[in-house]
């Protein structure tokens, strides 16, 4: 696949429906559980103040690499991890302008979002959670495909801590930024 392929959405992507894996997370106060941040740093989402928006994503692929499983784009909410984050990327100043952090969140290892967020210019920290301690901890849904965990696509709002509003499902994958940053200039 090629960088150009990593970014188009096929027309018959499938759309995920809700299985109501999110309902218990409005209100929820966020564990203290320190991720490794693709800038080196360990981040502690419970300790920001103000606005935090924390975008969950399956795992981002890499131009002339093959999908993890053939049938990869058959798989509801798997495919459209790059096109999410790069929406995240082109919207970050308008996150900042409402003083808002972004963070991208992933079960994929520190080195290879860092690689992404090399190669994609991303311009906010993406963080690891490798050992699924944050997705344990919060019941975040996840799904398993080539013996991976992987985490379904959702947004996290927090606001001080504590889990304001949830998007799931998230499609389409590539305005999940936009439809974030919309609900946000609506408060």
């Amino acid at each position: 696949m090629s960088e150009s392929d990593l970014m188009q959405l096929p027309d018959d992507l499938p759309i995920p429906t809700d299985d109501d894996a999110c309902d218990h997370l409005v209100g929820l106060a966020v564990p203290s559980l320190p991720l490794v941040a693709t800038t080196g740093d360990s981040v502690d989402l419970s300790t920001i103040p103000g606005c935090v928006v924390v975008f969950a994503y399956s795992r981002t692929g890499r131009p002339n690499e093959s999908p993890l499983v053939p049938d990869w784009e058959l798989i509801p909410g798997a495919r459209g991890c790059t096109p999410q984050t790069c929406g995240f990327r082109d919207l970050h100043s308008e996150f900042q302008a409402l003083h808002c952090r972004v963070y991208g969140l992933s079960t994929q290892s520190s080195e290879f979002q860092q690689e992404m967020v090399a190669r994609l210019h991303v311009t906010f920290p993406v963080l690891s959670d490798e050992k699924l301690e944050f997705a344990r901890a919060l019941r975040l849904p996840t799904f398993n495909v080539a013996e991976q965990i992987l985490l379904k696509r959702l947004v996290i709002v927090l606001e001080n801590g504590r889990v304001k509003k949830v998007f799931y499902p998230v499609f389409p994958p590539d305005k999940s930024a936009l439809t974030v940053l919309e609900w946000l200039k609506a408060l």
